[in-house]
């Protein structure tokens, strides 16, 4: 009995020093495809969040001295394995989520375990932090306390290319050609709808949807494009189904402009533009690789490449544990619901210039680049990629304001 006595308040110190040690780290999962067809843009996607872990912890951490611990987790592009990698990175301690490569079904998925998790274990509550899925409907009709989106979503990125093709008249036949997912869907009914708006005189020629990361051949569906007699394309094609189609394109000599919504910051895709020799690929992001008149995304981008010996191509995914760290410190503390108050409304200097946090929906208004992969010509396009003499040439620039929508949120706070 004595000996019981002796032991009790050694193993009350043991599990003081373990929850001790345990405040020391905080623990973000990275959930996203690490395998199979979109594998290596999920290794890009790891990357830049990794770079932006490592910058927070360079600094000293969040909080004056905690370290920021990030977990990997391969989604395999579905939401199952989405759910049960959640649950393997609650179970270590994560109290944040990195995802938005995986699709947007996925991360809804894991929206709505994270808000059926935190309902029931208050005190262990998740943040879903998601830097590239871009359903309006995760910030509309679906939106959730605990989600925020740091990329401008389908629409706002529609806005930008209805508005360049509005100046743009040799755009005339459009065909609507998309994945069969929820955002492929939209990025087809967005489109008709908007460069619709700004151009009734466009016609649009045809639809259809394909089985995401599945064809391995999309010359068919190149032919039905060519007999509708479209001189450009809109697709929300991103990783190999893009990087396909233009190979298609290109072993059928038909020069089609296609319109999308991050194509030039996926791997291959200049390479597959250059190696096609026809075809225009013009995309939107928040900055693209040579960018002219911005210092702060080119250093990063020197910083980068030095550290990782890769390419710069998203911003926002670096900045998105920078937001997260920036509300921890905000918060002054790493209580979830605490920091989830302070990322709403909150302004952040990031390389691309000042974004702001909208807390009526948790979107983040960002800056949209219209750009297009181009031969480089020495004044518009300067720097070649993917070692090719094909690079970026600035179409258009736009504001996170001049592009923002309403909303269909309807916020429930804690």
């Amino acid at each position: 009995m004595k000996l019981h006595f002796l032991l009790a308040p050694l193993a009350a110190a043991t599990l003081l020093a373990g929850g001790a040690q345990a405040a020391e780290t905080y623990k973000i999962a990275f959930i996203d495809p690490l395998s199979g067809p979109f594998a290596n843009v999920g290794e890009l996607m790891l990357m830049h969040t990794q770079y932006g872990v490592d910058a927070i912890n360079a600094k000293g951490g969040v909080l004056n001295g905690t370290q920021v611990q990030l977990l990997q987790f391969d989604s395999k592009l579905s939401a199952q394995e989405s759910l049960s990698a959640l649950q393997s990175a609650i179970d270590q301690g994560a109290r944040a989520v990195i995802t938005g490569g995986s699709g947007s079904s996925v991360v809804s998925a894991l929206v709505q375990a994270v808000n059926r998790w935190n309902q029931r274990n208050p005190g262990r509550e998740v943040l879903v932090l998601n830097h590239s899925s871009i359903d309006p409907e995760l910030t509309g009709k679906s939106c959730s306390f605990w989600h925020f989106q740091t990329e401008a979503n389908t629409a706002m990125k529609m806005k930008a290319i209805a508005n360049y093709i509005k100046k743009t008249p040799d755009v005339k036949k459009v065909y609507l050609l998309n994945q069969d997912y929820a955002h492929g869907r939209q990025w087809a009914s967005y489109g008709q709808q908007l460069v619709g708006m700004e151009r009734p005189d466009i016609q649009f020629v045809g639809e259809t949807f394909h089985p995401i990361g599945k064809v391995k051949d999309f010359a068919p569906y190149v032919a039905n494009i060519k007999q509708s007699g479209a001189d450009s394309v809109i697709t929300g094609n991103w990783g190999q189904d893009m990087t396909l189609l233009l190979k298609a394109a290109g072993d059928a000599g038909y020069d089609l402009h296609y319109f999308n919504h991050s194509a030039g910051a996926v791997p291959g895709t200049v390479l597959a533009v250059s190696q096609a020799k026809v075809g225009q690929v013009t995309w939107v992001a928040e900055w693209h690789p040579g960018q002219a008149d911005s210092p702060k995304a080119d250093a990063l981008a020197k910083s980068y490449k030095a550290k990782t010996g890769q390419d710069l191509l998203a911003p926002r995914i670096e900045m998105t544990p920078l937001i997260l760290a920036a509300a921890i410190n905000k918060a002054g503390s790493t209580d979830t619901p605490k920091v989830a108050h302070a990322m709403e409304d909150l302004t952040f200097d990031s390389v691309v210039g000042p974004v702001r946090m909208r807390a009526e929906d948790h979107q983040l208004l960002l800056p949209q680049v219209v750009n297009t992969i181009a031969p480089v010509d020495g004044k518009a396009v300067k720097v070649g990629w993917e070692g090719t003499n094909y690079g970026f040439r600035t179409d258009a620039v736009y504001s996170g304001n001049e592009l923002a929508q309403g909303t269909d949120c309807k916020m429930a706070r804690p």
